[in-house]
């Protein structure tokens, strides 16, 4: 843990790395300083020896007359201090060379290896003629490396291995570097607040469960999910280190189970952080609630993008916290954990070496992106065998990675009689209907109660509400901004407590995240884990009789084609024609075996493996290219209420901040750049700002609508004239 200590003199010194008026820190207080917090950090994967060496050799550069010169004259003079620590390890040659990304790059970034010719590359930087630091022999002994830097042994791919290794040790080396100038810059004073040890975090816990666990009857519902948080709160403490699974079923209570897990598996091994990974932020927010109710405030870090940090002075600690994920518990997206550890900048890898020695719990475990499904499951392998962290992958619908992991793992099921589990929470039964016009849907619809009823694109489900709108029908989908369909659920939510008609349409965002409790659900046929995650809002609560519970698979005449879905259609196809029940854990796994089948040549679309071979290290390049979330979105800010017109006004004339920007994404809709073109050439939409790319406001009243959206209905070559 970081501990800030006073460094710097007020008197002159001979080589100086910082100054902040008369204060100077010199050289080697830097590099021991850094050294010594890059040495802690790294002995979180038993590499102390390489952090210290890293963070002794990074700035030896500032040894150079040229650089004192520029530091004594403040003047903006560039000059190259980079460089020479990675000189000298080349030099030096043996294992040394590693470091020579890191120290190379711990300003700019991880580089690519590269050629002489290009002078932002490895080979490039090893190259250059630089200014003299000889002088740093006279300071500095070399440091000595004790270690390997991983066990052949434990790797599949030792090439792999190593671009983590670097990667890691880079995190310490950047995350060292900032706080060991940041503390001689605020003159020893540090505002970080790392939260509670592991220990008072688990008495809290224990605390918070204490009247569950006297729930014994199995028969009941509460009395099976004590049995679930029991059996992981005791494997937790006797299990080792390595992969787990927590295959629950809807309502079977695993965010407090896998809680109850990571705090007694963190304290047996004396881990350093819990860390969930979510993929929708409407999830994260969910479980962040849970976990802060439970452990406090001061210990759960929100890291995504609908999080402000900025806003307020008291808060400043928690941004802090998010720069390196500092706190005990972390709840982060799939898109902020995997592309951090894939980065090349040091913003982004700041945090990694925090990811060792902890426990690594994600949730919705079969969102996993299957274009990076390969990188991604490689780099999980890694930080079970190389960086003492355990994995706990933990859904309803388990896919089948053992077959795509590269090592043979024992993988430790949380869930006690699973299968049995599963049969005891059922709580709808799964009927394929075949193929129907959306005019029989319509009329089927009309017919029910409450019921929900999810396509699969933003315009099936317009077109659908279109002809059922009415007293009672509702339209979901996020052709909405997000405020817009907040309301929206309250309005369902009362209506079906209240026993009122209500027919929603929606698309697939009902399916996470979203507490709502149907007669009757109807699913446009998708993957199987989207289907059952529709079925979860069937009889939400167990209230009705299990054979009165009915969520029927039906697909349109004349579907649109959904070219990221048509594998997951196919193998839901294939399984509905077998007659399998897409409930059984067992037909989850056929389909997932499948799904995988179907896309094995699309595993690294990327080729991200590719990229780091023969030592040969594309870092950079792969830093650019590694993006979960393609491009090709533009935003779409609705003014329709108060205070979105004071965000507009805001952004408009005032400029814009992270925290504007954020609390603008409540007013927002994204859209596809066929749909803004189509849009934007009606001349309905404008930019708000210059300064902000492909951030438009609709000018169009018209083509908003509260039961609707954001109409997306728009002819080619239709107009807007204003007069």
């Amino acid at each position: 843990m970081f501990r800030c200590a006073l460094r710097g003199k007020e008197c002159t010194v001979k080589y100086i790395a910082h100054k902040d008026g008369e204060r100077q820190q010199s050289v080697l207080d830097h590099l021991e300083g850094t050294a010594n917090l890059a040495g802690i950090f790294a002995d979180a994967f038993c590499k102390q020896d390489w952090g210290y060496c890293c963070g002794m050799l990074h700035d030896i550069g500032k040894y150079s007359d040229e650089f004192q010169k520029k530091i004594q004259t403040e003047s903006d003079d560039r000059v190259d201090h980079a460089t020479a620590g990675a000189q000298e390890c080349e030099k030096k040659g043996g294992l040394y060379p590693i470091l020579e990304y890191c120290i190379a790059g711990h300003h700019a970034g991880l580089p690519d290896y590269g050629n002489k010719s290009e002078r932002s590359s490895l080979v490039g930087r090893l190259k250059k003629k630089i200014p003299d630091y000889h002088h740093y022999a006279d300071e500095i002994t070399f440091p000595q490396l004790q270690t390997m830097p991983f066990d052949p042994n434990m790797t599949p791919d030792p090439d792999f291995s190593l671009s983590v290794f670097i990667r890691m040790l880079y995190s310490c080396l950047v995350d060292a570097d900032f706080l060991d100038t940041e503390c001689f810059m605020q003159n020893g004073k540090t505002e970080r607040e790392q939260g509670e040890a592991m220990n008072v975090l688990l008495k809290k816990l224990e605390d918070h469960i204490v009247d569950w666990l006297n729930v014994k009857d199995i028969d009941t519902i509460n009395g099976r999910r004590t049995e679930i948080l029991q059996h992981c709160m005791e494997t937790g403490q006797s299990a080792e280190r390595g992969l787990f699974r927590l295959t629950v079923p809807t309502g079977g209570g695993k965010t407090v189970a896998s809680l109850a897990f990571a705090l007694r598996h963190a304290v047996a091994h004396h881990m350093d952080h819990i860390i969930y990974v979510i993929p929708y932020t409407s999830i994260i927010e969910q479980n962040a609630g849970v976990f802060r109710e439970i452990l406090g405030d001061q210990n759960v870090l929100e890291h995504h993008s609908n999080v402000d940090y900025t806003s307020s002075e008291e808060l400043r600690p928690m941004q802090l916290a998010s720069e390196n994920w500092d706190k005990p518990v972390v709840v982060t997206t799939n898109v902020q954990f995997f592309e951090s550890l894939f980065a090349s900048k040091s913003s982004k890898c700041r945090k990694l070496h925090n990811i060792a020695n902890s426990v690594i719990i994600f949730d919705e475990a079969q969102m996993f992106p299957i274009e990076y499904l390969k990188p991604c499951l490689l780099m999980l392998e890694e930080l079970a065998a190389n960086y003492r962290s355990s994995i706990v992958l933990c859904t309803a619908t388990q896919p089948a990675f053992t077959e795509l992991f590269q090592k043979s793992w024992k993988i430790t099921e949380l869930c006690p009689r699973m299968e049995e589990q599963f049969s005891f929470f059922k709580r709808a039964q799964f009927e394929n209907i075949g193929v129907v016009s959306e005019e029989v849907m319509a009329e089927r619809l009309l017919g029910e109660h409450q019921a929900l009823c999810v396509v699969n694109t933003k315009k099936r489900a317009q077109h659908l509400y279109q002809r059922l709108k009415g007293d009672g029908v509702f339209h979901l989908s996020t052709t909405m901004y997000p405020n817009h369909r907040r309301r929206v659920l309250k309005l369902i939510r009362s209506r079906l407590k209240q026993g009122e008609t209500c027919i929603l349409i929606s698309t697939s965002l009902v399916e996470a995240g979203v507490d709502l409790d149907f007669e009757t659900v109807y699913r446009q046929i998708a993957g199987v884990d989207s289907m059952i995650q529709a079925a979860g809002r069937c009889n939400r609560e167990g209230k009705r009789p299990l054979q009165d519970s009915r969520v029927y698979i039906f697909d349109f005449e004349g579907a649109e084609n959904v070219p990221s879905q048509r594998q997951q259609m196919d193998a839901s196809k294939s399984l509905l024609k077998d007659g399998a029940d897409l409930s059984d854990p067992e037909s989850i796994t056929r389909y997932f075996k499948m799904l995988y089948h179907y896309k094995e040549d699309q595993m690294d679309k990327k080729e991200v493996l590719s990229e780091f071979k023969n030592k040969d290290y594309h870092f950079a390049k792969v830093g650019n290219e590694f993006r979960l979330i393609e491009e090709g979105n533009k935003t779409v800010f609705i003014n329709r209420e108060e205070e979105a017109g004071q965000i507009l006004q805001q952004l408009r004339f005032q400029g814009y901040t992270k925290g504007t920007l954020r609390k603008a994404q409540q007013y927002c809709v994204s859209i596809y750049d066929k749909e803004f073109e189509k849009m934007n050439g009606a001349g309905m939409l404008r930019p708000i700002s210059e300064d902000l790319e492909d951030f438009y406001e609709l000018i169009l009243d018209t083509q908003y609508t509260d039961e609707m959206g954001l109409d997306l209905g728009v002819e080619q070559g239709m107009a807007l004239f204003i007069g």
